[in-house]
């Protein structure tokens, strides 16, 4: 167990990034995630803490997960929230034994998709009453 709660940095734009972090928080049943979009000025703070350097674009490519002061990106990070979410979502580690470039090549596909295919919000979401204390920022 994670001494503290690891932080998904999601693309608030995006309505995929923003269904991923709905099923998570869904399944979160320990509230062992806290999340800030990646357009954030805590999501750059946090990404500074742990050495990350995030990028300067306005549309950010990647998920980012920091657990315990260490950031993972692309398909590690998303590896990295199934592996501490109830099963099923465990068994998405059976990808990790593909080559690093192979699983983050499918993810910079989807990535370089997502707005065409499941489309992009003008604004970023906004957490109801009930789960806003897990969102930073």
């Amino acid at each position: 167990m994670d001494a503290q709660p690891a932080i998904i940095l999601f693309d608030g734009l995006c309505n995929l990034c923003n269904g991923v972090v709905r099923v998570v928080i869904k399944r979160d049943r320990h509230a062992r995630f806290r999340f800030a979009s990646l357009q954030s000025d805590a999501a750059r703070r946090l990404c500074a803490d742990a050495g990350y350097r995030l990028s300067a674009k306005p549309d950010p490519d990647t998920i980012v997960v920091l657990i315990n002061g260490r950031a993972l990106e692309r398909s590690d990070a998303v590896l990295a929230v199934a592996a501490r979410l109830p099963f099923p979502w465990p068994l998405l580690g059976v990808f990790s034994v593909l080559p690093r470039t192979v699983r983050d090549g499918a993810y910079r596909v989807v990535a370089r998709n997502r707005y065409r295919w499941f489309g992009r919000r003008g604004a970023c979401m906004v957490p109801s009453a009930d789960i806003g204390a897990r969102f930073i920022e």
